[in-house]
């Protein structure tokens, strides 16, 4: 999936089309992501004791990772994401102006991750051989 958590998007349809936030939580599996401020919905919470009180809360839910597109900070415009591999980090990169996406730490946490799941691969090969 293209859209991270903390990256700001623009809502292209629904109810809130056209508004501007940011990625409060992305959740890959489903191709959904919950924006701050979008689709809007009631939760009912029951008191669970008579101390507490009865409410009804307001919460983002989760829309469609297809009905959102980034906003690249440097231009400031919506743009679809390229990726570019600059020395041995893979970057989310905008296709209108060619700024770097991701920051770098956030570049690092992907390149730890790559390394991980090549020595558990590694270490998978290894196990097998020795049988």
């Amino acid at each position: 999936m293209k859209i991270k958590k903390n990256d700001t998007v623009l809502v292209l349809s629904g109810k809130d089309a056209g508004k501007t936030a940011k990625v409060l939580v992305a959740l890959p599996k489903d191709n959904r992501v919950v924006v701050d401020g979008i689709n809007l919905q009631k939760k009912h919470k029951k008191a669970r004791s008579a101390q507490e009180v009865s409410t009804i809360a307001t919460q983002s839910g989760a829309i469609d990772a297809s009905n959102v597109m980034v906003v690249c900070p440097a231009c400031g415009k919506a743009t679809r994401v390229a990726y570019k591999v600059e020395g041995d980090n893979k970057v989310r990169v905008c296709k209108k102006c060619g700024a770097v996406l991701d920051s770098a730490k956030e570049a690092k946490d992907v390149k730890k991750i790559e390394k991980s799941k090549k020595a558990k691969k590694k270490e998978t090969a290894t196990a097998e051989e020795t049988k």
